[in-house]
C-alpha cells in the first residue's frame, strides 16, 4: 500500500470529488480513481459509495479516513520537517483567498516565493469570504486570505496589511480633478454599494452615518471586480480598498481620489486552523507575505503599510495622477 494512495484518498474525500483530488496531486482523474479501487480492493472493503450523487463514505471508509489523514499529515509534515533542516522547502501550501486579494497581490507573491522556493507547490484558489473559511474550517486549505479577518474556536487570525479606502470614480466624473475627498462631498451621490451583508460595505455605512451621510445606492454587488465595472460605465462612485484600482488607474480607466479622512481602511489576514501546527512551507509563505518591504510595494504601485507618512505620500501621487 503506497503513501501516495492514502494521500490521494484524503484528498477526495476532503474535496469531496475525484477530479479536484486528481488536480491537486497532478494525476488524471482516472488514476485518482483507480487508486482508490486498488485501496478498497487491499483492504477487502467498500470505501466510497459511489452509487450517490455526490458519493458518500462508507462506515469503512469513513473509518479509514480518520486514521489516514492523522497518517498522511504526520508523514508530509516529517518530510518537510527533515528537508528544512538543510533550508530546503519542498511542501505543498494550499491557499485559499478571496478576489480582491489574488487578483491584486499574488501574482507577484507567488512569482517571489516560487523563484526562492522552486520545489514548493503552492496551490492558490479564489472564492468567496465565507467559503475561504469554510475551506481553512475543513483542512481543504492551509490558509486563507481574508479582509476584516476574524478569528473563532477553529480559526487563528494573523494580521498582514492594512489597505487605505478611496473614492473611485470614472475619469470624466466631476469628482475625477478633486485632490482629495472629505465624505461629507458624497451626500446624496449614486454609489455602486458592497452587497449589505459583506463586512466592507457594513464599515462604509458606518463611516458615512457617522457624519449623517445619506447617499443613494444604485446598485449592489457582492465583489470589487464588478463594481469597478459599474463604475467604468458612469453607474456611479464607490469607496474602494486602494491597490484594488491599482492596474485600472495606471490603464486610465478608473481614477482613486483620496479621502481627507485615514479612518476607512480594509485591514487584510492571514487565516490558519487553529490548533493545527502550521508545515515549513506554510510558515515560510506567511514569512513572505509579511516581511516584503516598503521598497517593494513601492515598485509595485501598492500602499506601504509600513510607513504612514509615505502612504500619504502615495496618496497625494494618487490625486496627481487624476488630474
Amino acid at each position: 500500500m503506497h503513501l501516495k494512495s492514502l494521500r490521494v484518498f484524503c484528498d477526495v474525500v476532503r474535496r469531496r470529488s475525484f477530479s479536484r483530488a486528481a488536480d491537486e496531486n497532478g494525476i488524471s482523474q482516472s488514476a485518482a480513481s483507480q487508486m482508490v479501487h486498488h485501496l478498497e480492493e487491499h483492504l477487502g472493503v467498500k470505501l466510497i459509495d459511489r452509487s450517490k450523487r455526490p458519493f458518500v463514505l462508507t462506515s469503512e471508509g469513513a473509518e479509514f479516513y480518520e486514521g489516514c489523514r492523522a497518517i498522511v499529515r504526520r508523514y508530509y509534515g516529517l518530510e518537510e520537517k527533515v528537508r528544512s533542516l538543510r533550508q530546503e522547502v519542498a511542501g505543498r501550501v494550499r491557499v485559499a483567498s478571496i478576489y480582491s486579494i489574488g487578483l491584486s497581490h499574488m501574482n507577484q507573491y507567488l512569482q517571489r516565493f516560487l523563484a526562492q522556493y522552486p520545489k514548493a507547490n503552492v496551490r492558490l484558489e479564489y472564492l468567496h469570504p465565507h467559503r475561504v473559511y469554510q475551506c481553512v474550517e475543513r483542512d481543504i486549505a492551509d490558509l486563507g486570505l481574508v479582509s476584516y479577518p476574524k478569528a473563532s474556536r477553529s480559526i487563528d487570525a494573523i494580521p498582514w496589511r492594512e489597505e487605505p479606502m478611496v473614492l473611485v470614480c470614472a475619469p470624466t466624473h466631476e469628482l475625477a480633478t478633486c485632490e482629495a475627498i472629505d465624505l461629507r462631498q458624497l451626500a446624496g451621490r449614486k454609489m455602486v454599494s458592497f452587497d449589505k451583508e459583506l463586512t466592507i460595505r457594513k464599515e462604509i455605512d458606518r463611516a458615512l452615518s457617522a457624519q449623517e451621510i445619506e447617499v443613494e445606492a444604485v446598485i449592489e454587488f457582492d465583489n470589487i471586480e464588478t463594481i469597478k465595472r459599474a463604475i467604468e460605465i458612469d453607474l456611479g462612485v464607490a469607496l474602494l480598498p486602494e491597490p484594488t484600482v491599482a492596474h485600472e488607474m495606471q490603464a486610465g480607466t478608473l481614477v482613486a481620489v483620496p479621502l481627507t479622512t485615514d479612518e476607512l481602511v480594509r485591514p487584510i489576514g492571514i487565516i490558519h486552523r487553529r490548533g493545527r501546527e502550521l508545515s515549513p512551507t506554510a510558515q515560510r509563505f506567511i514569512e513572505l507575505l509579511r516581511t516584503q518591504t516598503a521598497d517593494e510595494h513601492a515598485a509595485q504601485g501598492q500602499w506601504r503599510p509600513e510607513e504612514n507618512g509615505a502612504a500619504r505620500g502615495h496618496r497625494s501621487a494618487l490625486a496627481g495622477a487624476a488630474k
